[in-house]
């Protein structure tokens, strides 16, 4: 593993690790909101082990990457970034992007007048998803957003109460990918707060700007590319339906429902997760 840096819109620094051999295809895997580049597991490493060039990036204002000065959180910003992590790499890379990372690929790739991409994998998102579900994402990503937590204990307290059918890990360590110490020694998320409250300190603004189900559902009718949908079956931001409208919407796209997984599916059900997309990309090969 290298960890480097990349360039995203208006030369956003980008804090990225890459596997494998950089001869070999790119594929680039997006988080979501609120997460960081770990939260893959170990999809990266199993991909370079089956010949791919992977990166895992963190995303504008989440983990180790750059903060905008503008505080630009919009679709349009985390699209760039796409386009221009794309455009850096070699050839056409394939796009793996959860939730957040998937819409912003989505919207890059439908809506660009050239090729963006390769491939695409969306994991658990879609042009149309649940209210109730994005209003639990935000409310879980808004809890103790300026007070941070007093310990780590308190942070996989939060975890578990989001994530109920997750076991609460007993070696804490590995939250401190997800959250930094503030020299007052609370615990506070791994991004920039103005993701959540935006440019402007409204809450809703940069959220609001995420969900434009009508702008996504014109992407998705213009990507031709071989597409994959990974849905958690327990998912409550993704439903069955929404899963079946994307499907219309790109009728080359295969779908593979991953039992006892919820949104976090990469998380959730590392191993099954990782045989859905490597399945998928092999076909490419």
């Amino acid at each position: 593993m290298t960890t480097i840096d990349l360039l995203g819109q208006d030369g956003l620094r980008l804090r990225a690790d890459e596997f494998g051999d950089p001869t070999d295809p790119p594929v680039v895997l997006l988080h979501g909101g609120g997460q960081t580049r770990f939260a893959w597991g170990s999809t990266a490493q199993t991909l370079a082990a089956r010949g791919w060039h992977a990166y895992r990036v963190d995303l504008r204002g989440h983990g180790e990457s750059a903060w905008p000065d503008d505080g630009d959180y919009s679709l349009d910003a985390f699209a760039g970034d796409v386009l221009a992590i794309a455009a850096a790499m070699p050839e056409p890379p394939v796009m793996v992007g959860a939730s957040l990372g998937g819409v912003a690929s989505m919207a890059a790739i439908g809506e660009s007048p050239t090729p963006v991409a390769r491939a695409l994998v969306l994991v658990d998102v879609a042009a149309t998803m649940e209210p109730a579900g994005a209003q639990r994402i935000g409310e879980f990503m808004s809890t103790n957003l300026e007070s941070g937590f007093g310990s780590l204990e308190e942070v996989a307290d939060a975890v578990a109460a989001y994530n109920p059918h997750r076991p609460r890990p007993t070696d804490l360590s590995g939250l401190k990918k997800n959250v930094r110490q503030r020299d007052d020694g609370r615990w506070v998320w791994h991004w920039d707060p103005r993701f959540m409250a935006g440019t402007r300190g409204s809450r809703d603004e940069t959220r609001g700007s995420l969900v434009g189900a009508d702008r996504l559902i014109d992407a998705a009718r213009n990507i031709k590319i071989p597409t994959l949908l990974v849905r958690g079956r327990m998912s409550d931001l993704l439903s069955e339906e929404g899963a079946q409208e994307l499907l219309t919407l790109i009728p080359q796209a295969e779908f593979v429902d991953v039992e006892g997984a919820g949104h976090m599916v990469a998380g959730d059900r590392n191993d099954v997760f990782n045989d859905a997309i490597t399945g998928f990309l092999d076909r490419l090969r």
